[in-house]
């Protein structure tokens, strides 16, 4: 049976997320997630493509991509492809790292952008791999609440523009509405 094409397009949003072949862990250290943001930002740079929202748990990663030209799988299969053979490398090992094709969702960024956002961001702390959000160094929640000065191939401008025009208060609306999906999580279980 053949795969499913894409739909690819210039401003598309994405959520971009793969796993580790048998749901093993693709990053051991910080030296595995530090390789893994720098295949992503040179991807970002040569396929065109900005990040809004990211995490990276010990077995899988999600990202909230938009593309600014059609290269969506282009830019993913060198992100995965790079990132692998790296990988493989420093383990001295063989074989697949990611299981099957990485995912990717089209998005429409003004229903559903937001609070892909917030997911992506309170991935960590639903795992309990952090308290607070902007704790964890491998998430860009720490950009959008002004912890850390974010680099050229985080985005985020859009996100924070949901929120409010004034940088400050958008930044205090983003935490709010970070803290209003932790409740809203503690209230399900």
């Amino acid at each position: 049976m053949a795969r499913a094409l894409r739909i690819l397009y210039a401003g598309a949003f994405y959520h971009v997320f793969s796993r580790g072949n048998d749901r093993q862990p693709i990053f051991h250290d910080a030296a595995d997630r530090s390789k893994f943001l720098s295949i992503l930002a040179g991807a970002c740079r040569t396929f065109h493509t900005r990040i809004h929202a990211y995490c990276l748990m010990p077995n899988h990663y999600h990202l909230l991509m938009e593309t600014l030209e059609p290269t969506l799988s282009a830019s993913m299969r060198h992100v995965n492809g790079v990132y692998t053979q790296w990988f493989n490398w420093k383990y001295h090992r063989v074989g697949h790292l990611l299981q099957g094709r990485f995912k990717a969702i089209l998005v429409d960024r003004e229903t559903y952008g937001k609070e892909l956002s917030r997911y992506i961001h309170l991935n960590p702390f639903h795992a309990g791999l952090t308290a607070q959000p902007h704790a964890d160094p491998w998430s860009g929640a720490r950009y959008l609440l002004g912890h850390a000065k974010a680099p050229a191939w985080f985005e985020t401008k859009w996100t924070l523009g949901q929120f409010s025009r004034q940088r400050r208060q958008a930044q205090g609306a983003y935490r709010r509405f970070l803290e209003e999906g932790k409740r809203q999580s503690d209230d399900v279980l």
